[in-house]
This record gives C-alpha cells, structure tokens and sequence, in this order.
C-alpha cells in the first residue's frame, strides 16, 4: 500500500525511554461511512490492541494510505516498524483488498534474507497496523551515491538480489508488479548490509497460464504487456531490467516529459547504448540488459535464467572500475530534482498575499456549511461547483487525499490552503512566477548556476557541481546554460522526477491509455 518505510537516522535509546505516544489514529468516528457496522480488514490480526504490547515512537514516513512509526517491543526493548493504515483511507473494496492481500503475501512467502519480514498485525476500528522488520539503511540509491564510486560489479550485486527476490515470489506464486529502487531499502547503515525488498502492496498471487489486466505499478518500470493490459509474472523481470540499465548509467531507459511519451518509449522499446558511460560497460552486462528488456514476453529470461546469465555467474569478476562521476552525478540529481520542485511549491506558500489568504479564508467559510472548522470530501465537491471550479469527482479526492494530512477524512484551515494553492496554480502562472523570483535573486529573468547552488545547498553534499550542471541540462531546453521562467514552468508542470511515480498516478493516469494498431504495424498511445 504504497511505500511508507522509507528511514533516516539511526535509533537512540533515548528514544526507547521516551513516554508512550498516543495512537494517532485513536479518533471516534463512524466507520464505514455510518452504515452502522464495522469495516474489518484482516482475516486473522494477531490482535485488537496494539499498545498492549508495543509503543508507537516517532514518524518514519507517510505513504498514499498510512503512516509508518517507530515501534518498540514493551518487553523485549526490540525495535521495528509500524505501518498504521488508517480506515478511512479505505474507501473502496479494492483498497480493503490491497491491503488484506498485501499481508496475505507477506506471510505466505517463506522467510528470506532480501524481503522484509512481517511480525504481527493488528486491526481496531480505526486502522490497520502492521509490525514488521526496521530497515534504517536508506535507499537503494542513495546508499549508492554515497559511496562515493561505483562500479559495474556493485551493480551486478544489487541485480543479484533484486531478480532473487523475484525468482523466490515467483517459485510461490506471487507476481511483485511494482518493483522499483524506493521498493528497496538496506536493513542498516553497514558497508555488508543486506538490501531488503518492502512493499508488496501491488502484489498478487497468480497461476501459471493466468493472465492479467490492470495497469498497476509506476511508469518508468511498467513492462509494454502491462500497457497492452495482457501480462503475467515476466513482467517483473522487465523491471528488474529497467532498474539494471538505471544502475548502469543513471538514467532510465525509456524516459520522456509526458505520460503519453513515457508509454510509446516503453511500446517501442529502443534501448540507447551509446551515451555515457555505456561505451566501456562490458558486452556481458549489456547483453543481460538486452534480454531482460525484450519487449516479447515469451523470448525475455526468466529471473532463473538472469540468474544463470554468464555476467551474473561471474558477478566477482565483473569489471571493478568506476563508471565515474557521471553516473553518480546523474543518480543524486534525481533525488535533488525533486527537493527543488518541493522547495519552490514551499515558497508559493510561503508568498500568497494578504488579499490571497483573505480570499482563501472566505472560499473556506463558504465551504464548510457545518461552520465546525472543518471541510468534508461533500463539502469540498459542492464548495468548489459553488465558486466555479469545474473538477471531476476522483480529482477532488485525489486532492482531499493529498492534503488530509492528518488523515482524519476532514480538512482543516492549514489543509486547505495547499488544495487551493494546487487549484490556483492549475488555473494560472501566477504563483509559479513567485517562485521563480525566489530562485532569481539577482532578479535578471534566469536562474543561474550560482543562484541555484545557493538555493539548494542544504540538499547538495558532495559533487554539487555535477549535480547542478546535470539539473540545469534538463531543464534549460534551450541551451543557454541558465534556467528562463518558460523553462521553470515547464519543469513545475512536467513529470521531470521520474522516481516518484506514485500509484495513483498509474492508476489514473495510465488506466486512460488506449492503443491503436497502425497500419504500419506500429503501436499509437493515446490518453
């Protein structure tokens, strides 16, 4: 149900000590929308009461449909993660059934050192919690970056235990369909840590010969048979292709500013070996690529046949040179791409004007006919026809989704500024152009390198340079090395961060996908 596990930092003691945090999902209100039963969503929860023998600690993360905590062990001093699903997020059956299937999966496959491990479950009329296995070690990335260089034999490790994990949920019969670099964490901050897989909230039992039909998973790493809606568990192995090629170069294979781009990339299915660094990769590794990204599901290699592949074998021997800092730069700029669409959404907020926030706590008064404080997912529907704005039903709770923060199926004030910010910014420029400023300090219409690096020095670290000149390449289309507020916007309104693709986004977006067959024999997408 969404990656939620993500960690930072270690466990003090300290933190074991402190005072038992209340549940924050212990708030009363009527499950199940009123209709005067309770929602039960696991088969067979180890128990009702969590806090019985657990302590909830501080936020690890937030994913589409809960919280993840730090969680204690009362008897044991044990510490673990808790994934708290909030019932409230459950609004449909097959929400209730992602997750009942998630757990089902977790305890269904056999205990292996690459996935995480469930401990215990419980279920009250509020949420769902789910006790599993800590990993604080970071993400598969950012452990890379790190390191500080990174050869083609580190990759062939990392591909090992990503296709053996596939290899094992495919030998008990579960197909993962959102395997993806976030789905994977290291347990600890060790050099010899093992890499952990964590989410099975896609997953789904399947029987040889069964054939599938949604779209689930993210972009970038969706196999063309996801997108013909006609696949089966050959589609993990494309994805551990895709991750291979990232590994290797940086970049994913099939890449483009749009969803429709994205989709007709992986329909065509042409792998680029001639950037960067590509030229001194070795036969054998990009052979394996080759084969694990053939777009024919019958022809492409099982995970036991990547597994039996002559670069994998001899992963030992596999070239020890660094594939340089271009990989690395191109690795961190991703990760710093996001923090820098985050920071200039946080300056638009940041810089509404009086008349702005005046407006806003009119549009809020109106809307909460209750007059209670609070909007609900009726109230925003009715309040926004009401001053004009014409927004599809599974777009206004998408947005409710989004910034119900607190996840108690109510906005307050604080909550409803980011919904109006978002609307705002869909209907014109006009805060995107605050934001802007803010990046231009010296106030020329361009952002520059320098005033970049400034911005964002907290996020940057070690080779800042790169990263900057690579994040400045993709967005200044048209080459004069510095970033014009057209190209600004441009970035704002486009998928640029491609390793965030959420599961709502696939669903909404690439469900609308339609193909036609050309008479050339070519495949059109259409959306």
């Amino acid at each position: 149900m969404g990656n939620c596990c993500v960690v930072a930092g270690g466990v003090s003691s300290s933190e074991k000590k402190k005072k038992k945090k209340p549940n924050p999902f212990s708030i009363d209100y009527a499950v199940n929308q009123g209709s005067g039963h309770k929602l039960s969503v696991l088969k067979d929860p180890t128990g009702r009461d969590i806090g019985v023998r657990y302590e909830l600690g501080r936020e690890l993360g937030r994913g589409e449909f809960g919280i993840t905590y730090l969680c204690t062990d009362k008897s044991s001093m044990d510490v673990f993660a808790c994934k708290s699903i909030s019932k409230k997020k459950l609004r449909t059956a097959v929400d209730i059934e992602d997750v009942r299937r998630e757990v089902e999966i977790m305890r269904h496959l056999p205990l292996h050192p690459n996935i995480v491990t469930l401990k215990d479950t419980y279920e009250d009329d509020h949420a769902v919690h789910l006790v599993m296995e800590l990993c604080e070690g970071g993400e598969l990335f950012d452990r890379i970056v790190a390191r500080g260089h990174y050869t083609e034999r580190a990759a062939a490790g990392v591909t090992r235990t990503i296709v053996e994990v596939v290899q094992m949920c495919h030998k008990h019969g579960v197909m993962h369909r959102d395997l993806k670099p976030e789905n994977f964490l290291y347990a600890n901050k060790k050099e010899t840590s093992p890499l952990k897989a964590i989410d099975f909230g896609l997953s789904v039992f399947f029987k040889p010969g069964e054939r599938f039909n949604e779209i689930v998973g993210s972009p970038y790493y969706m196999a063309p048979e996801v997108l013909k809606r006609n696949y089966g568990p050959e589609v993990d192995v494309w994805s551990a292709g895709v991750i291979l090629y990232i590994l290797l170069c940086g970049v994913p294979p099939f890449w483009a500013e749009t969803e429709q781009g994205v989709a007709q990339a992986i329909i065509r299915s042409v792998i680029d070996f001639k950037r960067d660094p590509w030229p001194k990769i070795s036969d054998n590794a990009k052979d394996l690529v080759k084969r694990m990204l053939d777009p024919d599901p019958k022809r492409r290699l099982t995970a036991q046949e990547v597994l039996d592949h002559p670069w994998l074998v001899n992963a030992k021997k596999a070239p020890n040179v660094p594939l340089g800092e271009t990989v690395r730069a191109r690795l961190k700029q991703f990760s710093v791409m996001n923090k820098f669409k985050k920071r200039a959404l946080r300056v638009v907020a940041q810089h509404l004007s009086v008349e702005e926030v005046a407006g806003i706590k009119e549009m809020f008064k109106l809307m909460d006919t209750h007059n209670n404080g609070k909007i609900t997912l009726e109230e925003l529907k009715l309040g926004l026809q009401k001053v004009g704005h014409q927004v599809p039903d599974h777009d206004v709770q998408m947005l409710m989704e989004v910034a119900d923060v607190d996840g108690n199926g109510t906005l307050d004030y604080g909550e409803f500024v980011a919904v109006s910010i978002h609307l705002r910014k869909m209907g014109n420029d006009e805060h995107l152009r605050k934001a802007f400023v803010y990046f231009d300090r010296n106030q020329t219409g361009y952002i520059e390198i320098d005033e970049l690096t400034d911005c964002l020095a907290d996020d940057l670290g070690s080779n800042s340079e790169e990263v900057i000149n690579a994040i400045i390449r993709d967005v200044d289309t048209d080459k004069d090395g510095r970033i014009s507020y057209e190209e600004f916007a441009a970035m704002m309104k486009a998928g640029t961060d491609w390793r965030k693709a959420s599961r709502q986004y696939s669903r909404e977006r690439f469900n609308s996908l339609s193909l036609k067959l050309m008479k050339d024999g070519s495949l059109q997408v259409n959306l």
